[in-house]
């Protein structure tokens, strides 16, 4: 049994990680975060070119029909650049919800823009894990009212898919009547999230199929959040060794120092068993679809804690200068904060992950 990345994935992150290399240094992610809309047309327009954009879109809808470990091949290399571009809600979140909940019009008119990039579609489940005072989306059977928050890859987006409280996924167009969109500001100004807030707008409802589609999509979203945290911890852990191994004191660089060394080893000995756990959980979203949302629970809740600890010693190796904007390592910072809390905070999720197997009831 091969317990590794085929051929052809190695290759995907290969040609990804060549195209974010050539065309997302630190400095355009810093123009791009300090502009009015964090996504790059240029990473956006390079990374169409290898065809990621329909990587999660069925064949029969002019996609590639890729598997979710395909995808969490891409997150990791997009969390590594903190590359400025929509990807988990746009190109995952939603081609998933529309094939598996769409109607056969949506699927044939929204799947095919979104494999050639010509649409993006944003997508709003946060409240399905914990709602806030005053949000949350009531369907009344005809119109949507109320509140959803953290709309992933809102900016730009054409349309909406949105769950209601009671777990049912709806198509609503980015124009729709009585539909007022809101950007929110996070401390990841990489990505793009926003509230949508709903007056009797019609929208198109997904199949009622009992909170399904809203659970893969959970489980999809937690797996994709571990694997872009993944990337963000291993550049975070290369340049702290990289530092190490460069700056110094009293005559001597700083890695010679066990103190720095210990750091160092610890980081690496924390993250790299969250290769093979967010690895797994991407594997088990296609073939053994009944673990899929145990084991999202367990790597979305274990990478965020490792990451936070990888993502503050990597800092502290830098002393003083980590704290800068100078060497943005707190692009990193923020964007494993980010993953850390939407769809659930450590806590949150680990609780779900207890309720899942029997040990407590969910409140």
């Amino acid at each position: 049994m091969d317990f590794g990345l085929s051929q052809d994935q190695e290759m995907l992150c290969d040609a990804i990680s060549r195209t974010l290399a050539d065309t997302c240094p630190l400095d355009h992610v810093r123009e791009c975060a300090e502009g009015s809309v964090p996504f790059s047309d240029n990473v956006r327009s390079a990374l169409g070119e290898i065809g990621i954009w329909g990587m999660m879109v069925p064949e029969q809808h002019d996609g590639l029909g890729m598997t979710m470990l395909d995808a969490a091949a891409v997150a990791e290399q997009l969390g590594y650049a903190v590359a400025p571009v929509p990807f988990i809600g746009a190109h995952v979140l939603a081609p998933l919800a529309l094939a598996q909940g769409g109607s056969e019009e949506l699927k044939a008119h929204w799947l095919p823009r979104i494999a050639k990039g010509e649409a993006q579609i944003a997508v709003a489940i946060a409240e399905t894990v914990e709602i806030r005072d005053r949000a949350g989306v009531d369907f009344d059977g005809a119109k949507l009212d109320g509140t959803a928050l953290f709309a992933l890859d809102f900016l730009e987006a054409d349309a909406f898919l949105v769950a209601d409280t009671a777990g049912r996924m709806h198509f609503v167009a980015g124009d729709a009547a009585g539909l007022e969109k809101v950007a929110l500001k996070t401390i990841d100004r990489t990505r793009s999230v926003g509230e949508l807030r709903f007056s009797g707008v019609a929208g198109e409802a997904l199949a009622d199929d009992g909170g399904a589609t809203v659970r893969r999509l959970r489980d999809a979203g937690r797996v994709l959040l571990a694997a872009d945290s993944l990337g963000a911890g291993q550049a975070m852990i290369e340049k702290a060794v990289d530092y190490a191994g460069q700056r110094e004191q009293f005559g001597r660089v700083i890695g010679s120092f066990q103190a720095v060394k210990h750091m160092c080893a610890e980081m690496a000995a924390r993250h790299e068993p969250c290769r093979s756990l967010v690895w797994y959980a991407a594997h088990a979203f296609d073939a053994t679809p009944d673990e899929t949302s145990l084991v999202a629970c367990h790597a979305k809740s274990h990478t965020g804690e490792v990451h936070r600890f990888v993502a503050r010693t990597s800092t502290e190796v830098h002393g003083g200068m980590g704290f800068t904007d100078l060497l943005g390592l707190h692009f990193w910072f923020k964007r494993i904060g980010f993953d850390r809390q939407v769809l659930g905070s450590p806590e949150a999720v680990r609780a779900e992950a207890a309720a899942l197997q029997g040990w407590t009831q969910v409140a």
